[in-house]
C-alpha cells in the first residue's frame, strides 16, 4: 500500500525506538518492587521482584555476548514457563539477537527443520528437556553451544550434547551492569513457527515494534494494570506467550509462571490461582474443559469471580463458559488469532448498550463469537473471487487481516507469497462473518467447512452443540469423502464418565433440534480420545486421513 507523506514533524532519524528494551526498562523502573512467582519442578514457589529479574536480564545479556552471541544471531529456546524464560524474553532480544521459540511438542524432524531453517546457532534448554534437544542433534549441524537451565553442576548432567554452558554459572560470573543498545524497532525480536500440520513449519518473525504496539493495545483494551495478577499458563514458546508477559510488564502486573505442567496438575494450578488472587490467565478450551471437570468434583468450589480467562485456539462452547461462571464466578473471554497475527486479534468484550438491549440468552450466544477486532487492525471479508462482503452477520467469507503486528510474509518461503495480498493483507484461511456491531464469528476453517451435495455445513457449530450435551466431554466433526455427496460429516465423541450408555440415536436426536436432517453426521464414533495438535487444537487433518475411506468402503 502506497504511503503518502505529509509535512514532516521531525527528522525521522531521531525517532524514539519502540523496542522491547524500552518496554522492559520502563516497566522495571516504575514497578521495581512488583513480585514475580515461578513454580518449580517440585511444586514449590520461587519468588523475587521485577528489580531482581532486571539484574539477571543484564547479567544474561553480558553472558550471551561473552560466549559469542552477536546482534542478529538466532538463539533457540527450549523451556517451560518460568522466571528463567521471562529473563530470556528480554535479556536475549535486548542485545539484538533473535529469540527463536522452539515448540517442544513438535516431532524431531519438524523441530530440526525449524532450527535449521531459522539459522539457529545457540540453544538455551531446560535440564529436563535435554532429551528433546538430543533428538535433533543428528539433524542439526550448526549449533555452536547449548546453555542448560539447571541448579546442578554440569558434571552431574548425563547428556550426549556437547559444548555446554550452565545458565546459572554464566549469570553468576557476569557483570550486573549492561548498556542496552538503541536497537532499531524494526529489528526481529522473536521467531515463532507454525506447527506444520499443513506441510513444513513456516516462520513468522516479530519485530520489536510489533511486540511493543501489541503490548500497549492488549494492556489498554483488557484494562490491565499494576493491581492485576497474571498467571502464565499459555506455553511461552507459543506466539510469544499470547503477549501476556509483555503486557504484564508494561502494566506492572504481578506475574506467576506455571512451570512444567500437564492436565494432571490442574487442581494444583487452580489452588495457586486462588492462593495468589489471580485476575488474568489464558488457555485453550481443552485446558478449561479439563479444569472444569476437576472443579465440579471439588467439595469446595474455588472463588475465581475476579478472574478473566482469555480463551484462544478454538471457539469455547457456551456450555464451558457458562459452566465455568456457575461453578467459580470466573469469566472466559474469547480471543481469536494465529501465529501470523500474534494471537490477540479480537477480544469478546460486551458493549454497555448491548448489556441493556439483549436478553441473558442472547448475551451468552454473543459471548461465543470471537469478538471485536482490536484497535489498530484492518479486516476484510471476501468471497472466492476476492469481492468484499457486507458486515451483516450473515455473509460469510475468508477473513483478511492487516495491521502493525500482522505478518506480511513468511521467512525465507517465497512459495507462500499467495498467502498475502498485494495491499498487505494476510489471508487467514478462516471463514467468518461480521455483524453490524463489529463482532466476528468464525464459521469454520476454509479447509474444514464440510461441503455436502453443494451445501455447506459448519463443523464448529456442530461441535459446540455436541459438547453442550451433558454426556459429551469432547467432540470433533470433520467432512470425509462420500461417493454420492462429495463429503459427509463424521463425528468423534468422548463421553463423560458415567454416561457410557449414551447411544448414537440419542445424540442424533439432540442434534436434530438445531440441524436439518441432511446436515446430521452419517456416522458417530465413540472414542477414548481425540487427536490434537502440539498447541491443543483438534487435529482434523489427522482425523480426515485416518477415516478417509470410511464411507467409500460402504
Amino acid at each position: 500500500m502506497k504511503i503518502v507523506k505529509g509535512f514532516p514533524a521531525e527528522d525521522p532519524k531521531e525517532n524514539y525506538q519502540l523496542n522491547v528494551i524500552n518496554l522492559m526498562k520502563q516497566g522495571i523502573r516504575n514497578f521495581a518492587r512488583q513480585e514475580i512467582v515461578s513454580r518449580k519442578l517440585d511444586g514449590t514457589l520461587f519468588r523475587y521482584t521485577y528489580k531482581d529479574s532486571y539484574e539477571r536480564m543484564k547479567r544474561l545479556a553480558n553472558s550471551l555476548k561473552s560466549i559469542g552471541v552477536k546482534i542478529g544471531d538466532r538463539v533457540g529456546v527450549l523451556a517451560w514457563n518460568s522466571h528463567h524464560h521471562f529473563e530470556i524474553y528480554y535479556g536475549l532480544p535486548g542485545i539484538g539477537a533473535v529469540m527463536v521459540s522452539l515448540n517442544l511438542r513438535l516431532a524431531p524432524k519438524d523441530l530440526a527443520y525449524v532450527v535449521n531453517h531459522s539459522g539457529t546457532s545457540f540453544i538455551i534448554v531446560d535440564e529436563d528437556l535435554i532429551t528433546v534437544a538430543e533428538s535433533i542433534v543428528p539433524l542439526c549441524k550448526n549449533i555452536r553451544a547449548y546453555i542448560i537451565i539447571t541448579e546442578k553442576d554440569l558434571s552431574e548432567i548425563q547428556t550426549t550434547l556437547r559444548h555446554l554452558y550452565s545458565y546459572e554459572d554464566l549469570l553468576h560470573e557476569a557483570s550486573p551492569e549492561y548498556n542496552w543498545p538503541n536497537l532499531d524497532e524494526n529489528s526481529a525480536y522473536a521467531a515463532n513457527y507454525t506447527t506444520g500440520t499443513t506441510g513444513k513449519p513456516k516462520g513468522v518473525y516479530y519485530s520489536h515494534r510489533n511486540v511493543y504496539l501489541q503490548a500497549m493495545m492488549f494492556t489498554a483494551q483488557f484494562s490491565m494494570n499494576m493491581n492485576d495478577v497474571v498467571f502464565q499458563l499459555v506455553p511461552m514458546f507459543h506466539v510469544v506467550g499470547w503477549s501476556k508477559p509483555q503486557a504484564a510488564t508494561y502494566a506492572g502486573a504481578k506475574l506467576i509462571f506455571s512451570g512444567r505442567w500437564t492436565l494432571d496438575d490442574l487442581e494444583e494450578l487452580t489452588n495457586i490461582m486462588v492462593q495468589e488472587n489471580v485476575t488474568v490467565s489464558g488457555a485453550v478450551p481443552a485446558v478449561y474443559m479439563s479444569m472444569l471437570e476437576i472443579i465440579r468434583k471439588m467439595p469446595q468450589k474455588p472463588d475465581l469471580s475476579k478472574t478473566r480467562f482469555i480463551c484462544g485456539g478454538s471457539e469455547p462452547p457456551i456450555a464451558l463458559m457458562r459452566g465455568f461462571w456457575e461453578e467459580t464466578g470466573g469469566e472466559i473471554i474469547h480471543s481469536y488469532g494465529s501465529t501470523e497475527a500474534m494471537a490477540i486479534t479480537t477480544l469478546n468484550l460486551f458493549k454497555p448498550w448491548l448489556k441493556k438491549e439483549l436478553s441473558e440468552a442472547e448475551l451468552w450466544n454473543l459471548k461465543k463469537k470471537q469478538g471485536l477486532i482490536t484497535s489498530g487492525l484492518d479486516i476484510k471479508l471476501v468471497d472466492e473471487s476476492g469481492n468484499e462482503l457486507p458486515h451483516d452477520g450473515q455473509s460469510s467469507g475468508e477473513i483478511l487481516l492487516r495491521g502493525p503486528w500482522i505478518t506480511t510474509n513468511y521467512y525465507n518461503a517465497p512459495e507462500t507469497k499467495g498467502n498475502f495480498t498485494e495491499d498487505g493483507y494476510y489471508k487467514s484461511g478462516d471463514a467468518g462473518s461480521l455483524d453490524s456491531e463489529g463482532f466476528l464469528k468464525i464459521t469454520d476453517r476454509i479447509k474444514d467447512v464440510i461441503k455436502s451435495g453443494g451445501e455447506w455445513i459448519s463443523s464448529i457449530d456442530m461441535e459446540n452443540t455436541l459438547v453442550s450435551h451433558q454426556a459429551i466431554l469432547e467432540a470433533s466433526v470433520v467432512g470425509i469423502p462420500h461417493p454420492k455427496w462429495d463429503e459427509r460429516p463424521l463425528a468423534l465423541i468422548v463421553l463423560r464418565a458415567g454416561f457410557e450408555s449414551t447411544s448414537k440415536d440419542e445424540i442424533l436426536e439432540y442434534l436434530s433440534n438445531i440441524f436439518a436432517k441432511w446436515q446430521l453426521p452419517d456416522e458417530i464414533l465413540f472414542v477414548e480420545s481425540i487427536p490434537r495438535t502440539s498447541v491443543g487444537k483438534l487435529n482434523k487433518k489427522l482425523i480426515r486421513t485416518e477415516y478417509k475411506d470410511l464411507y467409500s468402503k460402504r
